[in-house]
């Protein structure tokens, strides 16, 4: 039964299929096929705009470029302390903006706030030469214990930014799951609340490996194509990256995915909860539930077969439980862990 994370299940039948109708047919290389080519006009449609796309081979990469594009070596990047390109990225956000600095946020929800955004910039003084200058702020979608920002948060959290001359980067490693939680459009949650790029998620949510940069400003994504290949990130065979994303948004599967694994984070949580040894510890507003139990009884769990990560600092004699679900889990899994609570 495997909770540790969604990217543990494969990819899709959809995109699958996809991937190998492009079959063998020879067709121009870097992104000048047209698969590639279009990919664009289908995500001017998805968010209602015109933007520039990039597919790119991992989220790290999408991150870490998409920073790189918009903030200088000399630059600050505020994000939350547990953000994904804080802790899991190998400092690869540094590395490709040659110098510029995370500067990570605490907070009980792994959400940033205007307040808590204004208090981390106190320190700063613009235009002094011997102090990094905040040029960005980093906001996870959904974020990395599973909560999510409404448009409202975005857009006060971007009122902030722009008040102090930064840009707002998300990123939407897990977009898909965070949209079907809030039921809005792609665009309200990003650009008319002031978001500037997007790292576009496919991979956890059915891709076999496949995300995007989405500039919403095109002129903002002026030197992005030349640090996508001097990283060594433009795929010869870029189709078969575009082909991924292409069959991901249509008929709306990307989303159908997202749907089915927020569905089955609620009814493992709402199982869960039944039980008087384990607390719901965030609201279940994506594809996470984190539960919060004796250390015996995570012990039995993982004896029987339940996997999952042990997340942050517990609280003595109690573990707390990362569960992520997926557009694959089977459902089977959900009632074989609720079966062993009930039974320990």
């Amino acid at each position: 039964m495997n909770f540790v994370s969604d990217n543990c299940y494969g990819a899709t039948p959809e995109i699958l299929a996809a991937i190998a109708a492009l079959g063998q047919s020879p067709l121009a290389a870097y992104g000048d096929d047209d698969v590639t080519q279009s990919l664009t006009h289908h995500f001017c449609e998805v968010f209602e705009r015109d933007v520039a796309v990039f597919p790119v081979v991992s989220g790290t990469a999408a991150n870490a470029l998409a920073l790189a594009t918009l903030v200088p070596a000399h630059g600050a990047i505020l994000c939350h302390a547990e953000a994904h390109i804080a802790v899991d990225e190998c400092g690869a956000p540094e590395f490709f903006t040659h110098g510029a600095k995370l500067v990570g946020i605490e907070s009980g929800d792994a959400k940033l706030t205007p307040a808590l955004i204004k208090r981390a910039l106190a320190p700063f003084q613009k235009g002094v030469v011997h102090q990094l200058q905040p040029a960005a702020v980093s906001i996870a979608q959904a974020s990395e214990r599973g909560t999510v920002y409404s448009p409202a948060e975005i857009a006060a959290i971007a009122e902030v930014a722009g008040e102090h001359g930064m840009k707002v980067h998300m990123d939407g490693a897990r977009f898909a799951n965070a949209l079907a939680g809030l039921g809005c459009s792609p665009a309200e949650l990003t650009w008319k609340a002031g978001v500037d790029v997007l790292s576009f998620g496919a991979t956890k949510n059915g891709a076999l490996a496949a995300e995007a940069v989405v500039f919403f400003n095109p002129d903002d994504a002026r030197d992005f194509p030349y640090r996508r290949k001097k990283s060594g990130h433009l795929l010869s065979k870029l189709r078969f990256l575009s082909i991924q994303l292409e069959a991901y948004l249509r008929d709306d599967h990307w989303l159908q995915n997202a749907r089915r694994a927020n569905l089955l984070a609620r009814r493992l949580a709402e199982g869960l909860a039944q039980s008087n040894e384990i607390e719901i510890v965030h609201p279940v507003q994506a594809n996470a539930v984190f539960a919060s139990m004796p250390d015996a009884l995570a012990a039995k769990l993982r004896k029987n077969g339940v996997e999952f990560y042990g997340w942050g600092v517990p609280s003595p004699g109690h573990t707390l439980a990362r569960l992520m679900l997926s557009f694959a889990t089977p459902e089977d899994d959900i009632a074989r862990l609720i079966a062993l609570v009930r039974e320990a």
